[in-house]
């Protein structure tokens, strides 16, 4: 873990110094410079008083880098093509577990010609057109603004039944990172 640097990036990012750390939380300033530098690893105890001296929570300190908010830019997105429609997905984020798409279906076009089922969970909105959700035997008109979930092990599709493009965002929940490759449309 590289707890110093990220102690030592908040503190200068928010223009303290260490001095004043030092002021709020009774330690030394040789003590906080070895810990800025990782040469030594401060207890619990004082990582909680250095972090209630940046005003940043204790589990912010103690994240890994790759637990730590990620930004994918519009211009940024990996966009791919799925199934025999070709349909566009751009995708939009993904951390353990979970990741989320914006699905382009034009006139007429679905998610398979057959219902598919693989692990997880999925939530939908859609944000254009109109579609039928399809899972086992229930099915529902979707419309701009309606929303709908469902387990993802249950065979499911989605065709869009609009003249123009619909647009769905969706979310899948797997729980595991290696689950997150499968294709899911």
């Amino acid at each position: 873990m590289d707890i110093g640097s990220t102690i030592r990036a908040i503190r200068k990012r928010k223009n303290i110094t260490i001095a004043q750390i030092c002021e709020e939380t009774g330690l030394s300033q040789g003590f906080m410079s070895q810990v800025e530098t990782n040469k030594t690893s401060p207890s619990i105890s004082t990582l909680d008083n250095i972090a209630s001296a940046l005003s940043v929570p204790l589990t912010y300190l103690l994240m890994k880098k790759d637990e730590r908010m990620t930004i994918v830019r519009k211009d940024d997105r990996n966009v791919t093509t799925s199934g025999i429609e070709k349909l566009k997905v751009e995708h939009l984020s993904s951390t353990r577990g979970m990741r989320m798409m914006l699905v382009e279906l034009p006139p007429g076009a679905s998610t398979g010609a057959a219902p598919h089922a693989h692990k997880g969970e999925e939530s939908h909105l859609v944000i254009q057109g109109k579609i039928i959700a399809e899972q086992g035997e229930d099915s529902a008109v979707l419309e701009a603004g309606d929303s709908f979930s469902w387990n993802a092990s249950t065979p499911h599709r989605v065709t869009n039944v609009s003249d123009g493009i619909s647009i769905v965002l969706i979310s899948v929940y797997t729980g595991s990172e290696e689950d997150l490759e499968q294709e899911y449309l």
